[in-house]
Formats: C-alpha cells, sequence, structure tokens
C-alpha cells in the first residue's frame, strides 16, 4: 500500500492536480484512494471561505456517484445541523476526529446532509488549517463494519498535509477571485490580475455610461437613525446592482447612494441597448415596495462616450476609476434628472445610437462645466402613468 500511496502523494502535488475544479480534485482523489485499497465510501471536503454571501462549499463523492457541490450561505454557521456537527468540532479545535456511528456517544453529534442515511460505520475527520484564515476540514468516511484499521488511518494521515495544500491553494485563489470581484468589480478584478496595476496605467475605451442616484437620499439620511439609512441603502442597492451585472454592466463606484456602471460591447449600440434595459429593470425594481420598504424613486442618467479607464491615487493607496470630459457629462445629465424629476434621461449621443421609437426630446439644459447645452431624450410613458 506504501507504493499506491505515494502515487497520491505525487498525483495531489502534479499540475494535473491543480488544474482541476473541486468536482474533478475529490473525484480523482477518491478513485485513487479505493485503488489503494482504503474503503473509503464517503469522501467529503468542507471548504471554508471568505465570501459575503457564501460561507463555504461542500464537495462530497462517492464510488459511482454523481459528485455533490454544495455552496453554503453564511448562516449555517448558526444552524443546529452545523453547531452540533463533527466537522465544526474539528474545525474550531484542530484536532483530528474518528467517530464510530455504531456506539452510543456518537448519538450526540448530528451528522450534516452528506453523510445521512449512507449507513456509514466510521467517519474519519480531519482539519485543514491553512497558514492563514478560515479552516476546512475532510472527511474520509467507510461503511465497513470493522471500520479503518490502524494501518488505514495512518496511510490517510500521511495524504493529509499534501490535500491541506491543495486545498489551501485554491481556497486562497478563489479568495482573491472573490474579494476582487466583490470590492472592484469583474473586468477590474481581471485587470488587477493581469498585473496593471501601477498608478497612472489607463486606457481609453468607448461604453454606454449609467449613473442611477435614489432620490430624497440626504433628507432620509438625516431623519433616520444610522443603522436604519444602510438598511435602506441595502435594499435599494438590491434593486439596482442585479440590473446592471446581470445585463453585463461593469459597476465602477458606489458614491453614497448613487451607483455609476458602463456597458461595453463591439457594437455600440448594442452597448446602449444593454444599458437602457438595466435601466428600465431597476427603475421597475425600484417602484415594487418589498417588506420593511415602500416604492423608491430614483433617477437614471445614460450617455455613449469615451473615457479613460485605470489606477489613480498616491503611493501604495490606489483605486480604479473611470475619468474624461463623457464622464463628467453623464454626471451633470443626473443633476438634470433630479431637477425636473424625470426618471430616466439620455443624452443625445446615446439616443442616436439606440434609435429607440420611444425616446423624445425634452429639450436643451445647460450644465455647469459645460458651454453648450445639451440635448435630452426622455422616455415616453404610457397615457395616465406619471
Amino acid at each position: 500500500m506504501r507504493a499506491v500511496i505515494l502515487e497520491v502523494l505525487e498525483w495531489l502535488a502534479s499540475d494535473e492536480c491543480h488544474d482541476n475544479d473541486d468536482a474533478h480534485l475529490i473525484a480523482g482523489l477518491g478513485r485513487r484512494l479505493r485503488s489503494a485499497g482504503l474503503p473509503v465510501d464517503r469522501l467529503a471536503l468542507h471548504l471554508r471561505t471568505l465570501h459575503p454571501e457564501i460561507l463555504g462549499r461542500t464537495v462530497a463523492w462517492s464510488p459511482n456517484e454523481p459528485v455533490q457541490v454544495m455552496d453554503r450561505e453564511n448562516g449555517l454557521d448558526l444552524s443546529t445541523d452545523f453547531v452540533g456537527s463533527p466537522v465544526r468540532h474539528v474545525m474550531q479545535t484542530l484536532e483530528h476526529l474518528s467517530i464510530r456511528t455504531d456506539k452510543p456517544s456518537s448519538q450526540r453529534w448530528t451528522y450534516l446532509d452528506v453523510y445521512k442515511g449512507r449507513e456509514l460505520v466510521e467517519l474519519m475527520i480531519v482539519p485543514l488549517a491553512n497558514v492563514d484564515g478560515p479552516v476546512s476540514a475532510a472527511a474520509f468516511c467507510t461503511k465497513r463494519p470493522d471500520g479503518f484499521t490502524r494501518n488505514e488511518r495512518e496511510s490517510i494521515e500521511r495524504i493529509v498535509p499534501a490535500l491541506r495544500n491543495v486545498c489551501e491553494l485554491r481556497t486562497l485563489r478563489k479568495f482573491d477571485l472573490t474579494l476582487l470581484d466583490t470590492y472592484t468589480g469583474k473586468a477590474t478584478a481581471q485587470r488587477i490580475l493581469a498585473g496593471q496595476i501601477r498608478r497612472g496605467q489607463v486606457e481609453s475605451l468607448e461604453a454606454a455610461l449609467l449613473i442611477c442616484d435614489l432620490r430624497g437620499f440626504t433628507e432620509i439620511a438625516n431623519r433616520l437613525p444610522g443603522g436604519k439609512v444602510l438598511e435602506l441603502l441595502d435594499s435599494y442597492f438590491d434593486r439596482v446592482v442585479p440590473a446592471i451585472t446581470e445585463g453585463g454592466g461593469e459597476i465602477v463606484k458606489f458614491m453614497g447612494d448613487a451607483v455609476l456602471a458602463f456597458f461595453q460591447r463591439d457594437v455600440a449600440a448594442d452597448s446602449c441597448r444593454a444599458a437602457m434595459q438595466a435601466a428600465q429593470t431597476a427603475l421597475g425594481n425600484l417602484g415594487r415596495p418589498p417588506a420593511s420598504h415602500g416604492p423608491m424613486n430614483a433617477g437614471i442618467a445614460l450617455h455613449y462616450g469615451e473615457m479613460s479607464y485605470g489606477s489613480i491615487g498616491s503611493g501604495r493607496r490606489l483605486d480604479f476609476t473611470v475619468i474624461g470630459p463623457d464622464v463628467n457629462l453623464i454626471s451633470r445629465i443626473q443633476t438634470v434628472c433630479a431637477a425636473t424629476g424625470e426618471p430616466l434621461l439620455v443624452s443625445q449621443r446615446f439616443a442616436e445610437l439606440l434609435r429607440a421609437d420611444d425616446l423624445v426630446s425634452v429639450g436643451h439644459y445647460s450644465v455647469k462645466g459645460f458651454q453648450e447645452p445639451v440635448h435630452l431624450y426622455a422616455q415616453t410613458r404610457p397615457q395616465g402613468q406619471a
């Protein structure tokens, strides 16, 4: 068995293993452990993560079954199943734990869904402790009436450090991607990972720009306690942000109660169509009252133009942003939304590219910083709609 275990260790260190996704990793390991003579009937990885919505991922394998991959939402760590589980115990204590389900003492554990109803006799659960960050765990389970032998447990323990290293690398990689996507957006995250992080390293691009601003926010912020204001903002962003991201938009900034985003396609008109669809979806979402808040009013400005996109700042504190006259212009168009009460205004350039039948001129407006008045368009609304 020793020679086969060495082959498993070599595989865990190989490029093939590191290139695998979670499902192929656990399936490859499970098959190799079985080939080594280990009676593994259930193999599970409980991988912790840093994610605003996901506590961790469970990946479970059994012979001749599809691999189960389950993302666990935040809040699972407070549920009865997880709190009372041996997995939670191992993560907290960093101790190896071997459980015989045929002993009365095992009844105090509540097993997670990946182990229930599988007639498992012994669960060998080990911590996968990273150098820093949350602790993960792996479970090796057997149905054999006698459980694992001493030599089999020692063989499993031999591969644990290599498995921990594999899981740590992929967990850290997911940390990077998740945190970058969460706090900078997908396009910016790709630029950072590609090494485009030097100050002043910018590119010029053309895109449809969108700004959405919540109406009456200053009055609300002055009237409500801070916690309620943040709750309101979260509810507002929950209605606006999905409309943008699901439409392929890239959010550049949250500016208090405003969102700045851009949409870039190969064809300019397609960029405008995506931005318009996102704006209409966002306004529709804002008009529907959720459980704790009534309908919200917002103004959305749309424009198509050129911008400089890149990293600015000082020293080691940098930020990705967009700048340029067209970015300034859409900000000014947003002020016209607020002044006129129009829920949606678009620039002449945007209207010409979109060529939508329901866009009508609402006149020329003088805006700060621009010598010439800007020609703006609004959507016609059904008769009787405010």
